[in-house]
Parts: C-alpha cells; structure tokens; sequence
C-alpha cells in the first residue's frame, strides 16, 4: 500500500490497496462483528431459546429480508450499464429472493408459522422492534443513495456474506435439540448454501470496481457499518425478547 497525502487534512491519505490487501480489509473489517457471536445467536445455537422466541425473530427477520429485493433493485437501478457483471448478479440475486423455485420469505413464514406465529403477524409492520426498523431503514438508504460498489459491500458483504457462518451454527439445534423437520427449516438450509455464492460474488464486485483509494475506503467503512447493524440487530432480538423471560 503507497500513502498519499490529503490535500484537506494536510495528513497521509491511503493509496489504491492491491487486491490482496484489499480483500484482507474487507474481511478485517467483519471480524469481532460477526452477528453469529451475538446473544441471541448463542442462546440459539446453545439450545436455550423457546418457540416463542423464533416467532418473535420470524416477526423481525421477516422485515429485514422480505425487502432484500428492493434493495437490490435500488442498486441494480444505480449501476452503470457497462458494468455488466455487478447487474447480472444483483438481478440473478433478486430473481432467487422472488421468483425462484419458491420465494424464500415464504419459507421463512412457513418457519415462523411452525413456531406458533402466523403469516399475519409476520408481515405486520407493528411487530418488529425499533433496532429492526433502523436496520431495514438503512439498507434503503444505503442502497439509494451510495454508489453501487459501495451499496454492495454494505448489504452483499457486510451483511448477506455472513449468513452461511450463522446459519450452519444454528441448524444443528434447530433439528436435533428444538426438533423441527427438513421442511420447516428449508429456509436455513438454503441460505447455506445460496449466500455462499453470493457473498463470494458480491467480494468480487467489490474488488473489481472499488477502483480508487476513495471508493476503497468507503466500501470498507460500510462494510464495518454493515456487520455492526447486524451485530446490534442481532443483540436486539435478545434484550427485547429473550432477557425479559430470564
């Protein structure tokens, strides 16, 4: 990495990171924010959670993924016409949300509804807790508002590429100590394997078309700001639902 210096702050400026490097940031910057080592996501993995809770976090989960494919479209709409890479995969990502096999929020319903919710309560906005809405409003705005490069290493690698970390840690219990069936935890065992894809694709983007120190920066800044939403997103789940009944 060279520096260069910032004409307005007269202090060293980072130069343009190698791929290497670059690529060693990105996932730096997810480290310690993993939403897997957050509360709720332990108690869920160690088995002490309830139906009760699921349905509670089928409520709010359902609020931050049900509109994945808006996001997306936001950037896909932001993505200059050239880059035929990023649009191809921001719209096969959208196609897989909405119109593949099945759409995945409605297994997630058919999940919350084996928990003891119903299709109702997950889709009333009433029912997701404030962090939740703060989360689902900042994927809208990053997604509007930032350049595409950076919109995707917010939502693709801040936060979809670590799915497949949580996922695999909570499926084992989810089957062998809360004993649902294949079917009603299709919804996990797809994430596993489909946001492996994604969140790989979604790094390359990145590290195609983060092409000046500027743009770098700012992917890598979003990406931290990405984990840390899901981390207290995460965390949220626990201190509105689970601590209360402790």
């Amino acid at each position: 990495m060279t520096l260069t210096i910032d004409e307005t702050t007269g202090a060293p400026a980072p130069g343009l990171l190698s791929r290497e490097e670059f690529r060693t940031a990105l996932e730096d910057a997810i480290k310690g924010r993993e939403a897997k080592n957050a509360s709720f996501s332990k108690a869920w993995a160690e088995g002490t959670l309830t139906r009760e809770h699921f349905s509670r976090w089928a409520e709010n989960h359902y609020h931050y993924v049900g509109p994945f494919a808006d996001y997306l479209g936001y950037i896909y709409g932001n993505t200059p016409d050239h880059c035929t890479d990023a649009k191809d995969f921001t719209l096969q990502n959208m196609y897989e949300e909405e119109l593949a096999d099945i759409r995945h929020t409605d297994l997630l319903i058919r999940f919350g509804e084996a928990c003891g919710t119903t299709r109702e309560q997950i889709e009333n906005p009433d029912n997701m807790n404030a962090v939740t809405r703060g989360l689902q409003s900042w994927c809208y705005a990053v997604a509007m508002r930032e350049h595409f490069v950076v919109a995707t290493a917010a939502l693709v690698v801040g936060l979809e590429s670590q799915v497949p970390s949580i996922y695999r840690k909570q499926i084992v219990p989810l089957r062998e100590t809360y004993g649902f069936t294949e079917d009603e935890i299709e919804f996990f065992d797809l994430h596993i394997t489909s946001d492996v894809v994604h969140g790989e694709r979604g790094f390359q983007i990145v590290l195609d078309h983060a092409d000046t120190p500027e743009l770098q920066q700012r992917c890598l800044q979003f990406v931290r700001w990405g984990a840390e939403m899901r981390f207290s997103y995460t965390r949220a789940l626990y201190d509105t639902y689970v601590a209360p009944t402790l």
